[in-house]
């Protein structure tokens, strides 16, 4: 039985869950995609997990706070668990490399892990993100700058990168959930 640390977290976003270890997150999203959340969570350690209410685990309701207070720096360094194939790991940890306030191209991370002819494999990659906000899917962009596929939704995806300073990206006071 594995069991986890679950939290669920009020944000300008909707409310989040949060699933993690003492030692890594392992899911982030948003609550309207809660099914989703034991959906993966069923295929990555079969029907044998357990969620426990947890305040603050690893920090992070404090650090996603200071991220969304403008701190954006704060959920750098948050370790993270995604499971998945080793392209799918490293198309998660390339996102890391998007500075806030930033964004690339599908085809640039493509690039960026070394796989140029890849980008339709990054974006549905980056559409089965298991840790939203950590792992910023949210800065990868479509080619001509189009704001295009965020699994927690484009309004989302369009506040997220306005909040960190990208012009264009959308109005946060538009976000209607």
């Amino acid at each position: 039985m594995t069991h986890f640390d679950f939290l669920r977290m009020p944000s300008p976003v909707g409310e989040l869950l949060i699933v993690c270890t003492a030692q890594a997150v392992h899911f982030l999203d948003y609550s309207d995609y809660e099914a989703r959340m034991h959906r993966l969570l069923r295929a990555r350690y079969g029907s044998a997990y357990t969620l426990r209410d947890a305040d603050d685990p690893l920090e992070l309701r404090s650090r996603l706070q200071a991220y969304f207070a403008g701190a954006f720096e704060a959920v750098d360094d948050i370790k993270v668990e995604t499971g998945g194939t080793p392209f799918q790991q490293a198309v998660w940890q390339a996102l890391r490399t998007i500075p806030a306030g930033h964004t690339a191209t599908y085809g640039q991370q493509a690039a960026r892990i070394g796989k140029p002819a890849a980008t339709r494999a990054v974006g549905r990659t980056n559409g089965l993100n298991p840790i939203a906000i950590i792992l910023p899917c949210h800065r990868v962009i479509g080619a001509s700058g189009a704001l295009t596929g965020y699994a927690g939704g484009l309004q989302r995806k369009a506040w997220l990168l306005a909040h960190e300073g990208v012009r264009g990206a959308g109005q946060q006071q538009t976000l209607a959930l």
